[in-house]
């Protein structure tokens, strides 16, 4: 999306940018935050001033101070009220954080919590008190240290693993490493089947073992989760593509359009041309209301 992402003018180091959000609505005029877009890196954000809403897979979230927001690759999100609220905005690639077996689950996690609400909490403080010491060394006069900036970035990751989100199932590590390796086979081979019988003889497990791990994760059957993921995706490319309902269909493995239809209708309650025309509305509301004068600000 042009003007969204790392285009700062001065990053100090590639691969991450630190800002706040009024600077992002500042270099973002066109009106493309307010419409459904998704992006290849992480967005990371500490709601400090104000409030707006916040859209994130379908699922609005309402933010204000201590709302933290992280948004993964491949997420599809939409800002709602820009100007309406401040906080600090962290942008960064994947392949940014200092490698580690848990950074690497909790950047590819599609499944986890987007949006944690610390309020004024302990968990607020230590969370502030981390991201202020990436956004120091960041800005430092002297020039920033890329690999302190990836071991700060892996910190704050981890610290924010295990803050609690309400709600939320007990987590990927509930499953174990039945579930990871599930979960990583998932990602690849969503659009090619959906049968459990498919994922479990390539990792080598029996459906009932992958059934488990599942259950212990996300409290769903693995039929469940993959159907699950594969209507995520098909929401994903109704709301922010342009592309007929019958090559989505195809990239998402169906055979025909109409079997497709039933399968979205069945996961979504709505057919595929209502819920991208429902989107193509909110859209259009949210960007009108946004552009009417509010007498809101930070």
């Amino acid at each position: 999306m042009p003007g969204f992402g790392f285009n700062a003018p001065h990053a100090p180091v590639p691969g991450i940018e630190v800002t706040e959000l009024v600077t992002l609505y500042g270099r973002v005029t066109d009106g493309s935050l307010q419409r459904v877009h998704r992006a290849d890196f992480h967005s990371l954000t500490l709601v400090t001033r104000g409030s707006a809403e916040h859209t994130v897979d379908f699922v609005t979230y309402l933010c204000r101070p201590g709302t933290l927001l992280w948004v993964r690759p491949g997420q599809v999100q939409r800002f709602t009220g820009p100007g309406r609220m401040n906080g600090t905005h962290l942008l960064f690639t994947p392949a940014f954080p200092a490698p580690a077996a848990a950074t690497s689950r909790l950047a590819d996690d599609w499944s986890a919590p987007n949006c944690r609400q610390l309020g004024t909490s302990s968990d607020y403080a230590a969370t502030s008190a981390l991201l202020a010491r990436l956004c120091a060394e960041y800005d430092r006069p002297d020039g920033a240290s890329r690999e302190i900036l990836r071991l700060l970035l892996a910190a704050l990751l981890l610290h924010i693993d295990r803050l609690p989100c309400r709600g939320a199932p007990s987590g990927p590590s509930a499953g174990g490493e039945v579930y990871t390796c599930f979960r990583a086979e998932l990602e690849r081979s969503y659009a090619g089947t959906r049968r459990a019988e498919d994922y479990a003889d390539r990792l080598g497990y029996t459906v009932k073992t992958l059934t488990r791990a599942c259950q212990a994760a996300t409290g769903r059957s693995v039929k469940h989760v993959i159907d699950t993921r594969v209507a995520l995706q098909a929401q994903r490319l109704l709301a922010h593509t342009d592309e007929p309902v019958a090559v989505i269909a195809r990239r998402l493995g169906f055979s025909e359009p109409t079997n497709f239809g039933k399968f979205f209708t069945r996961h979504t309650g709505t057919t595929p041309g209502d819920f991208r025309r429902a989107q193509q509305a909110v859209t259009a509301v949210s960007a009108s209301a946004d552009a009417a004068p509010s007498g809101e600000g930070d």
